[in-house]
């Protein structure tokens, strides 16, 4: 029998559809990335999400594998040109969590714009400071969002009516911004020198690595607000930190890091990461931009639909 090897929690469509289309599928949500790789060579299909790699060792040794369904968009983890030389068809599904990361980022920019972080529980402890909580509201802002993709769009749509001026770069899209008469294209320079928000909506590759950074900041308008729902690797926390201390960075809204497993925290990152947490100005989350209960129905009707498309163009 043909089978699917599924690494994360998905839907149960997903499992459902799959075994329709004629797999038995072996569901193992908490599967470690060693334990897939003693495992792979007996599948034809694996589900995976961001702590499952896909490189070159793990194709070779799974020779009966068709197809890898990725839940969400980040395809740093899987060696894509090797794949398709090995016949290995890759289906991403950033159309199934995109939504849910733009109201995520959006979510952020307001209680960091309005304090609510800080003022809920001062009314919990029965402290009433009206003054100290006076927020700023977002409306005469210029938001510049870097990356015009599936998350990038998905934002600027959040932005329409909010009364702001959209700017938009994406060094690889051409005419991206046609079908968004409030969103103005602009380049990176044009977005640094005039944008008080800043929203991140890039992969993670060597040339996005550390984009944002000392230099980076140095170019922005002075009490920038950066928002960053895609990669943590795209910043350079300890930039960012010093940009914070200096004020050239107004605040943070943060759901990706350079490492988010604390338990693995080197000395130097703890010491990091603490100087990160000690700012009031700044609001964190653990990477679920995309982790709705709407997004996991999404992304499993999603990535079914392209997995029986594609398995449909190979009979």
């Amino acid at each position: 029998m043909k089978k699917v090897l599924v690494t994360d929690g998905v839907h149960p469509l997903l499992i459902e559809g799959l075994e329709n289309l004629g797999y038995h599928c072996d569901y193992h949500p908490k599967i470690s990335l060693e334990r897939v790789r003693e495992m792979v060579p007996a599948y034809e299909g694996m589900i995976i999400n961001s702590k499952i790699l896909v490189d070159q060792p793990m194709l070779d040794s799974a020779p009966n594998l068709k197809f890898v369904g990725r839940l969400g968009s980040g395809m740093e983890i899987i060696d894509l040109e090797y794949a398709a030389k090995k016949g290995v068809a890759i289906h991403g599904a950033p159309e199934g969590n995109r939504n849910a990361v733009a109201e995520h980022a959006l979510g952020m920019l307001l209680a960091l714009a309005n304090n609510f972080l800080q003022g809920d529980p001062e009314v919990r402890d029965k402290n009433w400071q009206r003054e100290k909580n006076r927020g700023f509201e977002i409306m005469g802002k210029t938001i510049g969002i870097i990356g015009f993709g599936h998350t990038g769009s998905q934002f600027a749509k959040k932005l329409q009516g909010m009364n702001m001026e959209v700017l938009a770069y994406d060094k690889y899209k051409k005419y991206y911004t046609q079908d968004f008469s409030f969103v103005k294209t602009a380049n990176l320079k044009s977005i640094q020198s005039h944008a008080d928000i800043i929203s991140l909506h890039l992969p993670y590759t060597p040339e996005t690595y550390h984009l944002v950074d000392s230099d980076f900041f140095e170019k922005c308008k002075e009490g920038l607000i950066l928002i960053n729902t895609s990669r943590g690797s795209i910043v350079k926390t300890e930039d960012l930190i010093d940009g914070l201390k200096s004020g050239k960075v107004g605040g943070a809204c943060l759901d990706v890091f350079e490492n988010e497993k604390p338990n693995t925290f080197s000395t130097q990152e703890n010491e990091l990461f603490s100087k990160l947490y000690e700012f009031k100005n700044v609001i964190l989350t653990p990477h679920v931009a995309g982790w709705t209960v709407e997004s996991k129905q999404r992304l499993a009707e999603v990535l079914l639909r392209k997995i029986t498309k594609g398995l449909k163009r190979e009979t």
